[in-house]
């Protein structure tokens, strides 16, 4: 009996010690390249003294998954190292509520994105989209506003429910009662899961329809091309453009697919599954923002003058 109890200990040690290792890798990594987008964008910011609509997208972007990333993995860490800070009620509610608000930031920003590069980018005669064309720099901080603001809304929400089980389970500590105060809670935390399904679900058809719309936008133009057999230098641009969304369609898809299972496996703690989708989510924004460096002549440009030099630097040594 005692060999079989010191032997869940030791599993449950290296699982949560393989755990600690693999957030804190994805968790840095990710920091330092939202931190580098904000870096490079600030850099630009104060010599042109101005920001264009993807650049201000950017920054909030990088912004948003960087706090994300750090406050999620100090509470992790934390956790991990000191099981009892999950359940003191004012810090799970406080960090519940800032986790979900930047969450929301990361993705509605990152929907933004996809919904600017399709509407700049693709070629449509429809007025509506004409409309949408032209007006789309003066729409986007209102965008980026009605982003932040429906986080904040949300990350109210989370708090607020997040408070509640507690309230309502206080009696309900004792070994016979605590099947009851589960129940409690997982019906306290339903309007919190649906409340997320329905932000994840509008953010990813949002990434959706603007891959459709510019992967019919670039076959119609190379139609074009082909009829008129003339040729169009942006044609690469577009090209170009329509990769990145491709990849951010990818991307999106795999997350809200992890997301989705998120709320399926929430109570399944140690699982393979739980695992996986834990690893995912860490390396998620930093993967992600890789892309849009490289989708960028100007991230990519510095990334790689860095790197050259940090390499130089190694090799002189």
């Amino acid at each position: 009996m005692e060999a079989c109890h010191s032997q869940e200990q030791f599993n449950i040690t290296s699982y949560d010690a393989t755990a600690v290792a693999i957030v804190t890798l994805e968790a840095f990594a990710g920091m330092w390249i939202n931190a580098f987008i904000v870096s490079v964008i600030c850099m630009a910011w104060v010599k042109k003294k101005t920001l264009n609509s993807n650049e201000k997208i950017l920054l909030l972007l990088g912004c948003s998954r960087f706090w994300y990333l750090c406050i999620s993995w100090v509470y992790f860490f934390l956790s991990i190292i000191y099981p009892h800070f999950l359940y003191v009620q004012p810090t799970l509610q406080l960090v519940a509520s800032i986790q979900s608000f930047l969450s929301y930031s990361s993705l509605w920003f990152s929907a933004c994105l996809c919904v600017f590069y399709c509407i700049k980018i693709a070629n449509f005669r429809n007025s509506f989209f004409i409309y949408l064309k032209v007006k789309i720099d003066r729409m986007v901080p209102w965008l980026l506003l009605g982003s932040v603001l429906f986080s904040l809304v949300i990350g109210i929400i989370v708090y607020d429910i997040a408070n509640k089980p507690h309230c309502n389970n206080r009696n309900s500590t004792g070994r016979g009662n605590f099947w009851k105060a589960s129940i409690k809670m997982d019906k306290h935390f339903f309007p919190s899961f649906f409340i997320a399904g329905f932000g994840y679900a509008v953010s990813f058809m949002a990434v959706t329809f603007s891959a459709l719309l510019l992967l019919f936008s670039l076959w119609k133009h190379k139609h074009n091309m082909q009829t008129n057999s003339v040729k169009d230098l942006s044609m690469d641009a577009h090209i170009k453009a329509m990769k990145s969304i491709l990849s951010f369609f990818v991307m999106y898809s795999i997350n809200f697919a992890s997301l989705i299972l998120t709320l399926v496996y929430a109570t399944r703690k140690g699982s393979p599954v739980t695992f996986l989708i834990l690893v995912f989510q860490y390396a998620f924004p930093g993967a992600h923002s890789l892309i849009l460096i490289f989708g960028n002549p100007k991230l990519e440009k510095t990334l790689l003058r860095i790197l050259l030099s940090v390499t130089f630097k190694a090799c002189m040594r």
